[in-house]
């Protein structure tokens, strides 16, 4: 991953400096700004049904099943909806997925 996008997704992650996409609309209408945009959006989805697996009372379970392109599956199962989500991650969307709050503990020992 370009280090630019990875500062862009760590920064809308955070927030105690959250980074306005109004205020700052130049930095994200090239590509690597669009890119840092979908990688955020897709990780901070992931987070989101995490966390909800967890409030459910299941787990998300991580694959590391590491295919040709160095990608990392992740399966989330839905106990409520009986269903599941399947994601391929790159490792440093791994990594920086495994940085959101409460993720790492949701995935205990899995990272």
């Amino acid at each position: 991953m370009d280090p630019f996008v990875r500062r862009l997704v760590e920064r809308l992650h955070d927030p105690s400096r959250p980074l306005s996409r109004n205020r700052h609309f130049h930095t994200f209408d090239t590509p690597e700004g669009r890119m840092a945009l979908k990688v955020y959006r897709r990780l901070k989805s992931l987070h989101n049904d995490i966390l909800a697996c967890v409030k459910e009372g299941s787990r998300a379970r991580l694959h590391r099943h590491i295919d040709a392109s160095g990608e990392h599956r992740l399966e989330l199962h839905f106990e409520r909806i009986q269903g599941r989500r399947v994601s391929h991650l790159k490792a440093a969307e791994l990594e920086l997925l495994a940085g959101l709050p409460g993720v790492r503990e949701a995935l205990e020992g899995e990272l």
